[in-house]
């Protein structure tokens, strides 16, 4: 499986970004799916996590009611809607997939995108 992050940019506080995961290769191999963030100097952390196949979803305390994360299955992707963005939400953000369902361990995921830089403005 590849996964390729996009989405990306330079926002100021307020402000909403739209990431997108876009899957490709055995693809169906993989039902867990997750965003992940680390910023400068911190560990990578969870945000967010969803089963492609039925949905259900799991969010950091942190960004819960700010972050919606939903897939498109037809077109292999899966999305995380950031709105209401704040300074501390400033990372590069990881969507990963992993063979069983929904999971906020990363070190349970088998597949990592690139990374998609965030910078958010105060």
């Amino acid at each position: 499986v590849q996964l390729q992050a996009s989405g990306g940019g330079l926002v100021q506080a307020g402000d909403s970004l739209r990431l997108s995961c876009a899957a490709s290769g055995r693809v169906l191999l993989y039902d867990g799916m997750g965003w992940f963030r680390q910023a400068p100097g911190n560990e990578r952390e969870f945000v967010a996590t969803i089963n492609r196949s039925d949905g259900p979803t799991r969010y950091a305390d942190s960004v819960k009611g700010r972050f919606t994360i939903s897939r498109d299955n037809a077109k292999n992707t899966v999305y995380l809607q950031m709105n209401s963005l704040k300074p501390e939400d400033t990372a590069v953000y990881y969507c990963a997939a992993r063979r069983g369902g929904y999971s906020v361990l990363a070190r349970l995921y088998d597949y990592w995108g690139q990374g998609t830089l965030v910078t958010v403005s105060s």
